[in-house]
């Protein structure tokens, strides 16, 4: 595996190679002596999109495997002046950096990015566009396996909120229908929901309740109201009434369930507060995921 574009294809067996990798990791004691997999390596986090949770993430995982790590900084560079997304990477790549960790707002810019890429050097996808963000969903699939009473096989799964707009959620689906979850459930407005062929192996349910009702890991996501070109909900007020998660919707679901969301939170629109910030939210536990996953990445690519 020289690069990680997308979890679409992926085999079952690398997703669980991964995973498993991610949770050692999840186990080691940060402040002891860390590993040195990465020793040696330029590790240049080349980010065209603002991020919090994902760009600070790498840069934490980079650290811990030994890497030396640079962070590119889209608003003062050559960018501005012109300089193209595939020149501005031959110049990075030409001063010895060997992993590319890149988020942008166009889907297949990674894809392009790797076919220029040489033999050397790895490109992570940190989200891209609409199209994928694979280290969450990795990270998404690391905390329903620490937290899920059953396999994914047995898992009912709700996914609730803006899915057209979310690369979020495509990345998602792609990793529960490779490790065969048997009940995905999909819920948001008629205007924020992807087309029928992203679909496939999922039950669009048209109210929240009744997509929640019994499930087992309850899914909300983020509008993305920077990327609608259409599709805009009527009001705010409006759509939490119908998707928000409450405290009365989430107790529609099974008594063990737990809440995810990838961040970053409007609270009040997609999720309540006490729902984001109590006993069975696993939102922070996502974050710490974050860290692992990207740390077993890295190393399968450059390790």
């Amino acid at each position: 595996m020289q690069h990680l574009i997308s979890l679409e294809g992926m085999a079952r067996e690398r997703l669980h190679a991964l995973l498993d990798r991610a949770q050692h990791f999840a186990g080691l004691d940060p402040r002891a002596a860390p590993p040195t997999s990465l020793a040696g390596v330029h590790v240049v986090n080349l980010f065209f999109e603002p991020s919090t949770r994902t760009r600070l993430s790498f840069e934490i995982a980079a650290h811990r495997l030994g890497a030396q790590v640079v962070n590119f900084d889209a608003e003062r560079s050559s960018t501005l002046k012109g300089e193209t997304l595939a020149d501005t990477f031959r110049t990075v790549e030409a001063m010895g950096a060997q992993l590319f960790v890149v988020r942008h707002s166009e889907s297949g810019a990674c894809e392009m990015l790797s076919e220029l890429a040489g033999d050397g050097t790895h490109i992570v996808n940190a989200g891209e566009g609409r199209a994928a963000h694979p280290t969450q969903g990795l990270l998404d699939m690391l905390t329903i396996r620490q937290f899920a009473k059953r396999p994914f096989e047995d898992l009912s799964i709700a996914i609730v909120g803006d899915i057209r707009h979310s690369r979020v959620a495509r990345s998602d689906l792609h990793a529960l229908r490779a490790l065969g979850c048997g009940d995905i459930r999909v819920c948001a407005p008629a205007a924020l929901l992807p087309d029928a062929d992203e679909l496939q192996g999922c039950r669009v349910v048209d109210a929240a309740d009744e997509a929640v009702s019994g499930c087992d890991v309850l899914m909300t996501l983020r509008l993305q109201r920077e990327r609608m070109e259409d599709g805009l909900v009527d009001s705010l007020d409006g759509y939490y009434r119908d998707y928000g998660i409450d405290q009365r919707r989430l107790s529609l679901a099974r008594a063990d369930a737990f809440v995810m969301h990838p961040g970053p939170m409007n609270r009040g629109v997609e999720i309540e507060s006490a729902v984001a910030d109590g006993p069975r939210s696993a939102i922070l536990r996502q974050v710490a995921n974050g860290v692992a996953v990207r740390m077993a990445v890295m190393e399968a690519l450059a390790g």
